[in-house]
């Protein structure tokens, strides 16, 4: 039977901060702060995996996407993308660094108190950028003609003779 090494990820555009849970330890231990390239991302991946070792990994939905994810999934290992709302926290943890982000989703994800979102598919994902850029540019089609008609309104007003 394999060991389980449980890997939180705190993830950012330029850097990712990693944590590992060993099986059999209390605590989350931190790894260390890779780049936030896919390449730092497997050499990680090559050090940390062993032949009698199960590697799961974790990390925190957000505006780095799903690109993550569906690269260690390619290549076999179990990943979880989570939800920050969905992340259990005690009242009197105010502080929050990436370290302790790191360790807590590891330490968590080894507990089984972490519930993973649904991560859609590439496709499913470019469709729904394509509405959210649609509904965009109709919100500012809508604020311009808004401006615009304020804009003429007060011409109008000033041809008349009205002077703030």
């Amino acid at each position: 039977m394999q060991k389980v090494l449980y890997v939180g990820l705190a993830v950012h555009k330029e850097s990712i901060v990693v944590a590992t849970a060993p099986p059999g330890d209390t605590e989350a231990q931190l790894y260390g702060k890779i780049g936030g390239t896919l390449d730092a991302l497997d050499k990680l991946v090559k050090k940390l995996d062993k032949p009698d070792l199960e590697l799961r990994f974790v990390y925190e939905a957000g505006p780095c996407g799903y690109v993550i994810y569906r690269h260690l999934k390619k290549q076999g290992y179990e990943c979880q993308v989570i939800a920050p709302s969905l992340i259990p926290t005690k009242a009197s943890d105010r502080v929050k660094t990436d370290r302790r982000d790191a360790e807590q989703l590891a330490r968590l994800h080894r507990a089984g108190e972490l519930k993973a979102i649904h991560v859609p598919d590439e496709v499913d994902e470019a469709i729904r950028d394509i509405t959210r850029a649609r509904s965009d540019a109709v919100d500012d089609l809508r604020r311009a003609k808004q401006r615009l008609k304020a804009f003429l309104q007060w011409d109008d007003l000033c041809e008349e003779g009205f002077h703030v």
